[in-house]
């Protein structure tokens, strides 16, 4: 628990700090929520949802709203990694279906998951805004276009670290 612990004054650090910048669009609530996933590795666990709510004076229930409507958000742990694959039109009329396959044939996990050894956390989403380079997806905050089976494997052998 002392590792949460940790975490948790981290967090409240973060808050703090987050608080003294007064945003223009009075947005610390997203921040901190930002703050707690970058501090406890992609996800918001409810001891950091509660420090947050504590520390902003806001009803536990707006932390928890907020932190499970947006995709960006998980209360669930993931992996170091989130792919997140298109799965809209646009991708799928472009062998979209067969990267979600091959994606999830090579880390051996299904849409939803992570992975054994919680590298990957694997998502869909309905749009990276990148239509004209289908199938895309996106880990963490970098975007591939142009998607192949073949592409799909070589890019995660690459995040695995293993020769191409």
């Amino acid at each position: 628990m002392k590792f949460t612990m940790d975490k948790i004054k981290q967090l409240k650090v973060r808050v703090e700090e987050i608080k003294t910048r007064k945003t223009e669009n009075g947005d610390d609530l997203l921040m901190a929520l930002h703050a707690a996933q970058e501090i406890f590795d992609n996800s918001i666990p409810i001891e950091a949802a509660e420090a947050i709510s504590d520390a902003l004076e806001v009803k536990m229930n707006r932390v928890y709203e907020l932190s499970t409507f947006y995709s960006m958000y998980s209360t669930r742990p993931r992996g170091k990694h989130l792919i997140r694959v298109c799965e809209s039109l646009p991708c799928h009329v472009v062998n979209g279906k067969e990267v979600i396959e091959a994606l999830e044939n090579t880390l051996d996990i299904e849409v939803g998951e992570t992975t054994k050894d919680g590298l990957f956390t694997l998502e869909t989403t309905s749009c990276l805004g990148l239509c004209g380079v289908g199938p895309v997806m996106m880990i963490d905050d970098k975007a591939y276009g142009n998607l192949t089976s073949d592409r799909v494997k070589e890019i995660i052998n690459g995040y695995r670290g293993e020769k191409q």
